[in-house]
């Protein structure tokens, strides 16, 4: 791990990134044995949320509804335990929100702001985008607001429409100056989160919805480093997110027709690991990207194109991406929009038989 955090140093440092993690000990990454309570996302995002304002005095919490426990009862009981000075709602202005977030960071504090969801970011976006992102540059290193953390719950529910299922992530991953991270599940998402709040750079954090087994203890998981959830020698597939699920299942299918799939989730696209799935294409000489934003655009490009330039000349087939429509989010035609295994299975088929 010291080694990848390394060579992510002098990335980190060109996208106006503090780097004062890199020499952080790989044990404090460590993922406990499994075991645990069996938790959905929010319950998991609580507990990280306890040990967070628990574990820091400096830590605050704020948005809308979170008093009361937010709309997914993500923060069900911490105003009670940790008082409504550091536990409160505040006005409905995303915009607000996260300036006040900026400000709090930047006097040395960890400012946790929740966006209810993700589709609703957009007025904040140029307090982040134009602020956050560009605190510690503008002031030459002098000042930032690192402490400040983006909690939004992102992508489809099966019943949300277009106003309550979009996936945002791209238009972050273009901004230097934050991170981007987005869990696959409970486990990856307390581990990744208290990883965020106590990162020295703003993070965006998006949140899936899933249940699984989940540690109660405090642990974090390094940002910046994919995993590989499956191996393979076929076909490489990337994602993050709850699209991993989709895409484990692509995978099995595709076993059963005599084609090993090497599954990667990349959890942190901000900077993503990029010497992982390189690896992994190296070996494989074929690439499918899956991701719920819509195909023009989403991130899935900007992976594909860094992929081509540095394996073209082992690559077998033209990258395959399997992604949303360019549409709005539908509601009663959401299956057709989506990502599905079909589709994914389909595609790794078309992509081996190039």
């Amino acid at each position: 791990m010291a080694s990848a955090l390394r060579r992510l140093g002098s990335a980190a440092a060109r996208r106006g990134l503090s780097t004062a993690c890199e020499d952080t000990k790989k044990s404090l990454f460590q993922l406990p044995q499994a075991g645990g309570k069996s938790s959905n996302l929010c319950s998991a995002i609580n507990q990280a949320l306890h040990i967070a304002l628990e574990s820091d005095p400096r830590s605050y919490l704020f948005g809308e509804d979170v008093s009361f426990g937010g709309v997914f009862r993500c923060t069900t009981g911490l105003a009670d335990r940790y008082g409504k000075s550091r536990v409160f709602n505040t006005p409905l202005c995303e915009q607000g929100i996260v300036g006040f977030g900026i400000g709090l960071a930047a006097m040395g504090n960890r400012a946790i702001a929740e966006i209810q969801f993700a589709d609703y970011i957009f007025p904040a976006f140029d307090q982040i985008v134009n602020e956050a992102s560009k605190f510690r540059y503008r002031s030459g290193n002098q000042f930032n607001c690192g402490g400040l953390t983006i909690r939004a719950p992102y992508g489809a529910v099966g019943h949300g429409g277009h106003y309550h299922s979009q996936s945002p992530e791209a238009f972050f991953c273009h901004v230097p100056g934050i991170k981007v991270v987005i869990p696959r599940s409970p486990r990856q998402a307390k581990g990744l989160l208290l990883s965020c709040i106590r990162d020295p750079n703003p993070v965006v954090f998006f949140e899936p919805k899933a249940i699984e087994e989940v540690p109660e203890e405090d642990y974090m998981l390094p940002l910046s480093e994919a995993e590989v959830i499956r191996e393979g020698s076929d076909i490489t597939v990337v994602g993050w997110g709850a699209q991993l699920s989709i895409m484990e299942q692509a995978c099995a299918g595709a076993e059963k027709e005599g084609i090993s799939c090497e599954l990667i989730d990349l959890k942190t696209l901000i900077p993503w690991d990029k010497e992982t799935v390189e690896a992994s294409v190296r070996k494989t000489g074929r690439l499918l990207i899956s991701h719920e934003a819509p195909v023009t655009g989403g991130f899935g490009a900007e992976i594909s194109a860094s992929i081509v330039e540095r394996c073209f000349l082992r690559l077998e087939a033209p990258v395959a991406r399997i992604c949303g429509l360019d549409t709005p989010f539908p509601l009663v035609f959401e299956p057709f929009y989506m990502p599905t295994k079909n589709k994914i299975l389909d595609a790794i088929k078309a992509t081996v038989n190039y």
